[in-house]
């Protein structure tokens, strides 16, 4: 399990970084000032939960159900908030119609981010 989510965090890092660079550099000329903001918060919420999916492979060792159920929760989290931001804040070039469906994706992320945390903050509770 530590190898899986030392890899999941690797390229969620990655594609972080190179989501940021695009958002900073090319996507700022495409679109507009509040669909920037989104996109960065994308951003900034995938390296928070890469950055806790490292910290997750700290536990991993212990082969504790708390923190499987906190890093399927961490990752799906990126892919539901993130991505969701991310088609969001560029729905205008790439003339999304379905806004709608992808809207309510964001906050389901945010629960299972929400979620993930509490798994983590009981596995440590309960590691000796």
């Amino acid at each position: 399990m530590n190898k899986r989510i030392i890899l999941t965090a690797s390229f969620f890092g990655f594609v972080a970084v190179l989501l940021g660079a695009f958002g900073a550099h090319a996507l700022k000329a495409l679109v507009d000032g509040p669909s920037l903001e989104i996109w960065q918060k994308g951003v900034d919420y995938q390296f928070y939960h890469t950055f806790a999916l490292l910290y997750l492979s700290t536990f991993a060792r212990y082969r504790n159900k708390l923190i499987n159920i906190a890093y399927f929760c961490f990752t799906f989290g990126i892919v539901l908030f993130s991505g969701s931001l991310y088609l969001l804040a560029t729905r205008t070039i790439l003339h999304l119609d379905f806004v709608n469906l992808i809207g309510p994706l964001t906050p389901i992320g945010g629960l299972l981010f929400v979620l993930g945390w509490i798994m983590l903050f009981f596995a440590a509770f309960k590691d000796k």
